[in-house]
């Protein structure tokens, strides 16, 4: 049935509240329509990132925390609370604490608190929807747009970690028909795991002009945003960039490349030369491998045409060939 959920389904919902916060004065309660924040003593700048997440069926309510928490820790801010909007196609009480024991564990693990949101059946929909507001804070705000000339691009963990979960979940069987082993897809759906990148970007923020994560359209979109916003030309050469086995086995199977797909769980960001030891360092103390892919070039002015849109505002070339557009997505012609 359309609508909201009743009491009882949804207190179920309002009981998955993530990590405890004495800063939370107000949280998820039925009745609220607004949760209150103490922000008195803490750091100067707030940091907030809204993202919507329907597409990765297994691991939807997983994948919805960490996307969201992932673009306010790119940004230099410590991940501290979270808003939860889900949308359901049906009343199905299994479909329903399945998504929520996700969210709820993951906030958790991540020491965020869920503080509130709003829940209802939408009966159009196929598959769950969870649209997610992640707030943070933070005393250096680091954006897309502060890469510098010089500066040497670095990629953590590795090209299309989220994708290779997808594919090894959602589309376990096809690549399986395509030949990839049972050993090599379980390994690859443990990337779900390392999904987040608030330690690696708490690791690099101190020494990063600028840091993105790249979701939607992978490691290629990610570069082609960074470019405009910051206004330089990137420069990568693809056999540079960390391409795990199991992703290569699993994108092979399905032709996705791994620079073009979901790419949560890596972390682009960009260092001055002479603290790309100190960088390295930080992450490698934290367990956390990561590749130097390219360079910041000062853009190249082409022939000074501007579409008013900010997309000529950088470049992004990829083995000395220029790339145009933003590439869509090659996860989504599978769902389609």
């Amino acid at each position: 049935m359309t609508g909201k959920l009743g009491p009882e389904a949804l207190a179920e919902v309002l009981a998955a509240t993530g990590a405890d916060d004495a800063a939370v004065e107000v949280g998820p309660a039925y009745g609220e329509d607004a949760a209150a924040i103490a922000l008195a003593g803490e750091q100067s700048t707030l940091v907030v990132a809204a993202d919507p997440l329907s597409l990765a069926a297994d691991a939807v309510g997983e994948l919805a925390v960490h996307v969201a928490c992932n673009d306010v820790a790119a940004s230099g801010a410590d991940p501290r609370w979270l808003t939860h909007t889900l949308f359901l196609p049906d009343d199905d009480p299994t479909r329903r604490r399945t998504v929520t024991a996700q969210v709820d564990e993951t906030a958790a693990a991540l020491g965020v608190a869920i503080v509130g949101g709003h829940t209802e059946v939408l009966p159009s929909l196929e598959r769950p929807l969870c649209s997610m507001t992640a707030l943070g804070t933070t005393d250096r705000f680091v954006s897309s747009g502060g890469a510098e000339p010089g500066d040497r691009l670095l990629l953590t963990k590795g090209a299309g970690i989220e994708a290779t979960a997808i594919l090894a979940t959602d589309f376990r069987e096809a690549c399986a028909e395509a030949g990839v082993s049972a050993a090599t897809l379980d390994s690859a759906a443990g990337f779900l795991d390392e999904v987040s990148v608030v330690p690696d970007a708490a690791a690099v923020r101190d020494a990063a002009t600028a840091m993105h994560d790249p979701t939607e359209g992978g490691l290629l979109t990610a570069l082609v945003e960074t470019a405009a916003a910051s206004g330089v030309e990137l420069a990568v050469e693809r056999d540079r960039v960390p391409v795990r086995p199991e992703t290569r086995a699993c994108c092979d199977a399905l032709g996705v490349d791994p620079l073009a797909t979901f790419g949560s769980g890596a972390l682009l960001a960009a260092v001055p030369p002479e603290r790309v030891g100190e960088a390295t360092e930080a992450l490698a103390a934290a367990g956390i491998a990561v590749g130097e892919i390219g360079e910041v070039r000062a853009a190249d002015s082409g022939d000074g045409s501007d579409t008013g849109d900010g997309s000529d505002a950088g470049t992004v070339t990829l083995d000395g060939d220029r790339i145009d557009e933003v590439p869509r997505d090659e996860l989504y012609p599978l769902w389609e």
